[in-house]
């Protein structure tokens, strides 16, 4: 598939199929993941294959989407500050965010590559994942992610996003405007 499809098909797909996921398409998502920029190299990613229909139903409880309990394998995906908290101090936990945010995206736009579903889930009970996962107090959950094939019936398309003209800016806050670029000399 071409990168412009990939972005404009990846999104957040909740109705699965009971397919089998194929475990080297798993572990070729987290490769895609792991080749996201990372401050300083450091692997500070750490990522949890779920396959225990009964960790996946109280995993889907700890994050109030019933949904999640439909899908047949889970990634969650864990942040170990340890080595970053050194090198960066106080701008530590903004690049962790950055890293994650982009792994997260690499992960789900090959996981669309492959014809495969799932929903980046934010919202959950930390102390209760990190319990039924057996994660340690200083490891942070960043995201559950459910992996499946999507349901025959689902038409889920990308929600509409804003209008670029809202969102761009030129040389300071709230400047819609360029000025024209004034050329000198004759080409």
């Amino acid at each position: 598939m071409d990168f412009e499809k990939v972005i404009n098909q990846r999104a957040s797909i909740r109705n699965y199929s009971n397919k089998k996921v194929d475990y080297d398409k798993i572990i070729g998502a987290i490769e895609a993941a792991n080749l996201a920029p990372s401050p300083g190299s450091l692997p500070i990613l750490k990522f949890i294959i779920i396959k225990d229909k009964e960790k996946i139903v109280k995993i889907a409880q700890a994050c109030q989407q019933p949904f999640i309990k439909t899908a047949p394998i889970l990634i969650v995906i864990c942040s170990d500050a340890k080595n970053i908290d050194k090198m960066y101090y106080e701008r530590a936990e903004r690049y962790i965010k950055q890293h994650a945010g982009s792994a997260i995206e690499n992960f789900l736009l090959k996981i669309t590559d492959m014809k495969l579903a799932s929903c980046w889930v934010g919202a959950f009970s930390d102390v209760t994942v990190k319990n039924i996962l057996k994660i340690p107090n200083d490891i942070e959950v960043e995201a559950v992610l459910p992996i499946a094939y999507p349901s025959k019936t689902d038409n889920t398309k990308q929600k509409q996003k804003p209008d670029i003209t809202n969102i761009i800016f030129f040389e300071e806050w709230e400047n819609k405007y360029q000025k024209p670029i004034r050329r000198t000399g004759t080409h």
